[in-house]
């Protein structure tokens, strides 16, 4: 059987059928009146796992390189092991937004209470994505806040250059990247 991939901007969450945890059943429970519409994938006989996308928040890409003075070093990948390790935390309250986004629902997601956007911004690992926060400007100066807090304390890809998530899902590279194609899963 394959493995799941790891969570990354957009955060897998797992819906055991049989045997729930009491917040997922909740969680499920409480979803009975509106249907989820979202392509799932088999873990095995009884677990269903579906991904979803972090809203106003783009983290860098999983292959991303970002540089700093010693070099390219794989920031989209630091990025995706940051999202794993933040969902561990605790149990996940997934906030749909009723949008979709490269066929992914698009959701808030809170870990005992943290948004993980936000979470993910002030580690260096995305950068806020404000043309969808239009609607939600405390969210949108939270993030832009936690942005800045990353950039003057110089962590993650804050620490020196990066192009944005959109730009390399474009095919835009840094010098020290090798050039490829445009990727055209934003998983990629």
């Amino acid at each position: 059987m394959a493995k799941p991939r790891p969570a990354h901007i957009a955060a897998a969450l797992c819906l055991v059928l049989s045997g729930c945890k009491p917040a997922i059943a909740d969680f499920v429970s409480s979803q009975r009146a509106d249907a989820l519409v979202a392509r799932g994938r088999a873990i095995d006989g009884d677990t269903v796992s579906v991904d979803f996308r972090l809203f106003g928040a783009d983290a860098y890409e999983k292959r991303q390189l970002c540089e700093r003075q010693s070099g390219c070093w794989p920031c989209g990948k630091a990025a995706q092991d940051y999202a794993a390790r933040f969902l561990k935390r605790g149990n996940a309250t997934i906030q749909l937004t009723g949008s979709q986004s490269y066929g992914r629902p698009v959701a808030v997601i809170t870990v005992d209470g943290q948004d993980m956007g936000e979470a993910m911004i002030e580690a260096g690992l995305a950068v806020p994505a404000l043309r969808y926060l239009k609607a939600d400007p405390d969210r949108a100066e939270r993030y832009s806040a936690a942005f800045n807090r990353a950039a003057a304390a110089h962590v993650g890809a804050q620490d020196g250059n990066a192009l944005a998530p959109d730009k390399w899902r474009r095919g835009e590279r840094l010098s020290c990247e090798s050039r490829r194609g445009p990727a055209t899963d934003p998983g990629a």
